[in-house]
């Protein structure tokens, strides 16, 4: 028997592993050649080629699709929950309306909701535009053969000439502490001026027409209004609702506004004082503003230190309409 101590054998190396035939392989990115000049900064850069397995390009269009189909889900109630009672009504049906309503409410959104939510949209979208919009800024003018026949687009029924003969013009909220009370006469001693703009109204159609009268900031200057007055209110007292019944008419625009040169207290259309189609004895025409601000037959402004009411604004219309 041999007395040197017994070895035993080396282990052999574990074998690695068998690979995973089972596991995604990571993508393969080609990385483009880093630029070396700056023109090449200023070239549409070279496509990366990704290469990905069919289980997950097909794993991603899945995800891709119900999220395309939550999004659309999402937006298609919620344009039918900002669509107008009556729009809503034409493309169900008023019973079917009024239980989609009431499903919607139990989900938290009720009509109230609704209204203070595009009342918001819609103060946030004026004071974007007044944000942008400079006070110096003028619309175009144009010549006399490029004006045409200007409809009469009274709210209501036009009146009759009835309040012509003691018509007057009411000021109020003036710097002398004191309201004024002028007539026709009293307004013809200011420089008289003419232009010719554009009226566009808020249903869609547009007329070039051409206007005479005083400016308002020359009404301003001569009855400044007091001391922090931000906004001229304008009221038609004369005015008749569709039924023919009195109906006073009110507006509302910002002093830059009404300081504009193009902003006319007009007196005449087509050189010839305004008939009361279109607001005799005298209207204001503010070119920069939409038609529903351009209130006709004005009997009384007033300057006020808060917005004043706004007879449309109440009735869901802009505050700013401006062009």
């Amino acid at each position: 028997m041999s007395d040197e101590p017994r070895q035993d054998p080396e282990p052999e190396p574990a074998a690695d592993p068998p690979p995973d035939t089972h596991a995604e392989p990571e993508p393969e990115v080609r990385t483009p050649p880093p630029r070396t000049s700056w023109l090449d900064l200023l070239a549409e850069p070279d496509e990366i080629a990704v290469e990905v397995t069919r289980g997950r390009l097909a794993s991603q269009s899945r995800r891709d699709f119900l999220l395309l189909g939550a999004g659309a889900l999402v937006t298609a109630v919620g344009g039918w929950w900002l669509l107008p009672d009556q729009t809503r009504g034409r493309l169900v049906g008023m019973a079917n309306r009024d239980r989609l309503d009431t499903l919607a409410a139990r989900l938290g959104l009720p009509g109230e909701r609704r209204e203070r939510f595009l009342d918001r949209a819609l103060t946030f979208d004026d004071d974007i535009a007044e944000a942008l919009y400079s006070k110096d800024r003028r619309v175009r003018t144009y010549r006399p053969a490029d004006v045409k026949p200007l409809r009469n687009n009274y709210h209501g029924r036009t009146p009759g000439p009835g309040y012509l003969p003691t018509w007057r013009l009411n000021l109020s909220g003036l710097a002398s502490g004191h309201d004024e009370s002028l007539a026709i006469e009293d307004l013809r001693r200011f420089p008289y001026r003419e232009q010719i703009t554009r009226l566009v109204c808020v249903e869609g159609w547009s007329t070039v027409a051409s206007w005479g009268g005083i400016r308002f900031a020359d009404v301003l200057a001569a009855y400044p209004p007091a001391p922090g007055a931000r906004w001229a209110a304008l009221r038609s007292t004369v005015s008749l609702d569709r039924r023919g019944q009195p109906e006073t008419y009110y507006v509302s625009i910002d002093l830059p506004t009404a300081e504009h040169p193009q902003t006319l207290l007009a007196t005449h259309k087509d050189g010839r004082p305004l008939p009361l189609a279109h607001g005799a004895p005298m209207r204001l025409v503010a070119p920069m503003k939409l038609g529903l601000k351009n209130i006709k037959a004005v009997t009384d402004i007033a300057y006020t230190t808060t917005e004043p009411p706004d007879y449309w604004r109440e009735r869901g219309y802009s505050s700013y309409d401006g062009l």
